[in-house]
């Protein structure tokens, strides 16, 4: 039996569950599972689920992958990576049966605190992917994130709770995490918060990112390729996809079949996925230049990819008058040269 978590950058958009299943059945998700402890024991318990569980931690992935396959586990799968880009990427609309949020990390230092994971805009993400009564469960030992947490809940129009309360301070139907026994030996108050999805639309802002073709452009440029680095410095594009061309590298090699190139090191800061690229400049045998993704990294070819290489292309029409761009396929509209 072999077990392999899902990177969740390179899940499809949106992901079939019930085939990566081999079944059809109830869909239920915890987050941050840290050493598993909690999700195997869910999945145990109810083998009639499907159940998903997301973590960032590498070693948490190998554990659960360890005790899924100690445990002969085939209603449980994870994925490596942020939860966001899971929710909005990956599932689609009215997927999730119930939720479990156990003891998220706090981030402490102010500078972090928009790092936290649950909001209003999150409980508005999960809204849109949970089913109509699905169920939601979160659990914290952090005092300063359970005013935050206390509050989104209380204003959000989308769930309810299923107790009277907004939180209780013990559930005996739960196993301990370890991160709850830890919070309980040193007299931490714990709060659990039960709610469930209303019957309250929540607008679908959250599209599931569409993969597009790999952008390119095509230039005449008469400047050198060592005339286009000597003038190269950092640039910044806004907007709705905020674009930085970090740092330009010099093709090194000598081989005639790949020909000259630069390499553009290009930070793209696209919602749900952030992508960290590499553009390349690269001369044809006509002379002219070439524009497009390297596969460093392998690139999901996305709208701010586009959005980058269209950027790069307006920096080299800023260099010189004579640059002309030949044709392109980017659905980003090149900014105009000033």
């Amino acid at each position: 039996m072999i077990i392999r978590a899902h990177d969740a950058t390179r899940l499809a958009w949106p992901t079939d569950w019930d085939r990566q299943f081999g079944r059809s059945a109830p869909l239920h998700m915890e987050i941050g599972f840290g050493n598993a402890q909690f999700l195997i024991d869910w999945a145990i318990r109810e083998p009639q689920a499907n159940l998903i569980g997301i973590e960032i931690s590498l070693p948490s992935i190998r554990k659960a992958e360890s005790k899924i396959k100690n445990q002969k586990l085939t209603n449980t799968q994870v994925i490596h990576g942020n939860a966001r880009l899971v929710l909005q990427s990956s599932l689609e609309l009215e997927t999730i049966d119930h939720l479990y949020i156990n003891f998220p990390d706090p981030w402490h230092k102010a500078a972090h605190h928009h790092r936290k994971l649950i909001n209003d805009q999150f409980l508005h993400l999960v809204a849109t992917r949970m089913k109509p009564g699905g169920l939601l469960d979160i659990a914290t030992d952090d005092a300063g994130y359970q005013e935050v947490i206390t509050a989104a809940l209380e204003q959000t129009p989308y769930f309810t709770s299923r107790t009277d309360e907004t939180f209780a301070t013990d559930d005996l139907e739960r196993i301990r995490t370890k991160y709850e026994l830890k919070a309980l030996a040193v007299g931490r108050t714990c709060k659990y918060y039960k709610w469930q999805r209303n019957d309250t639309v929540a607008e679908n802002i959250f599209p599931i990112p569409q993969e597009l073709d790999m952008p390119h452009a095509v230039l005449t440029d008469p400047l050198s390729f060592d005339e286009m680095s000597a003038r190269f410095s950092q640039q910044r594009y806004g907007g709705d996809t905020p674009v930085r061309l970090l740092r330009m590298y010099n093709s090194l090699t000598n081989d005639e079949n790949q020909g000259t190139s630069l390499l553009v090191e290009t930070h793209i800061a696209e919602d749900p996925l952030p992508q960290r690229v590499g553009l390349l400049i690269q001369k044809r045998t006509s002379g002219e230049i070439l524009i497009g993704c390297s596969e460093l990294g392998f690139p999901r070819p996305t709208h701010g990819v586009h959005t980058a290489v269209a950027c790069l292309v307006h920096w080299i029409l800023t260099l010189d008058p004579k640059t002309q761009v030949k044709h392109h396929n980017l659905n980003s509209p090149i900014p105009a040269r000033s």
